[in-house]
């Protein structure tokens, strides 16, 4: 089996920025399912197919009954598991990472414009008129930062309903596999395996290596994907449909809250001064006054 300290590093990784039952669920992945698969589970199943033996001479008889009795290896199908309810994490991950490296970009941006503006504001009379703010940003909405006063990236808007598409996709995943190894080879292994396929004369009686230390596994990986579901659908528990509801929806925000299509906001509420102290630059802002334009006073303002 291939090493699994790359897939470790990612998800120790995501570990990071994931919620206290989240925190749980990938413990239990590292501990009870990739150390279990490869520090035991490997070497049970080391000899499964040389020790699969069947009472009969015909050439590829017994090879036929193998494929029949395992479809796919436990040891595979597992690996793949492990592989698909991790994926989602990972994905997460990378939402993570592209967040915080366009945060990174927006705050070297702020930096620059912040220089610029110390330059201009010397020179324009307008800053000083409190006209163009926040580096000429004017009626964007302020983003909040996406971490807390603890460093930590704050789980919300996009990356919470990524955050929630994640648990239900490993939710999906763990009981997909739950159900397939149920219908592929059930959660009992016999001894004896009956196979009657051709190139079988007969039928023929099949012998399992280790079928009661086999089954013990089979229960105990069995036992770890149902705790993950758990904690799965405790974690979207957790979050609350509030939250849920909040992360997948977006926030709507009225007409009557505008102001000329702007946000109600601090630059909104210093258009009107700018409409009336500077008639002539109206004429040069055209996302500003449209056909409802109020008219300029004949009366001096105090």
């Amino acid at each position: 089996m291939g090493d699994w300290s790359s897939l470790g590093r990612l998800l120790e990784n995501a570990q990071e920025h994931s919620t206290v039952i989240g925190k749980v669920w990938l413990t239990v992945l590292f501990i009870f399912r990739i150390l279990v698969l490869g520090a035991a589970a490997e070497e049970v199943w080391g000899d499964e197919q040389s020790d699969f033996t069947c009472n009969t001479q015909q050439p590829g008889c017994e090879n036929v009954c193998y494929d029949e009795a395992f479809p796919i290896s436990h040891i595979r199908f597992w690996v793949l598991q492990i592989i698909f309810v991790s994926t989602p994490t990972l994905i997460y991950l990378g939402h993570v990472l592209h967040i915080v490296r366009m945060e990174e970009k927006r705050r070297e941006r702020e930096e620059d414009l912040r220089k610029t503006g110390q330059h201009q504001e010397d020179h324009d009379p307008l800053y000083h008129n409190g006209i163009v703010n926040g580096g000429g940003r004017r009626g964007k909405k302020e983003k909040p930062p996406i971490r807390d006063e603890h460093g930590k990236i704050c789980i919300r808007g996009a990356l919470l309903r990524t955050y929630i598409f994640n648990i239900i996709f490993k939710t999906l995943f763990e009981v997909g596999f739950i159900l397939g190894q149920y219908f592929l080879y059930g959660f009992h292994l016999k001894p004896l395996y009956k196979c009657g396929r051709w190139p079988c004369p007969n039928t023929v009686d099949c012998f399992i290596s280790r079928p009661t230390e086999k089954t013990i596994f089979i229960i105990f990986m069995l036992v770890v994907a149902c705790v993950s579901l758990a904690l799965n659908l405790l974690e979207i528990y957790h979050l609350g449909w509030k939250k849920v509801k909040h992360g997948v929806t977006k926030d709507f925000v009225p007409d009557s809250q505008s102001l000329l299509g702007i946000d109600k906001s601090r630059d909104a509420e210093m258009i009107p001064h700018y409409l009336y102290l500077h008639p002539p630059l109206l004429f040069r802002t055209g996302s500003l006054c449209k056909l409802n334009c109020l008219p300029y006073p004949t009366f001096p303002i105090v």
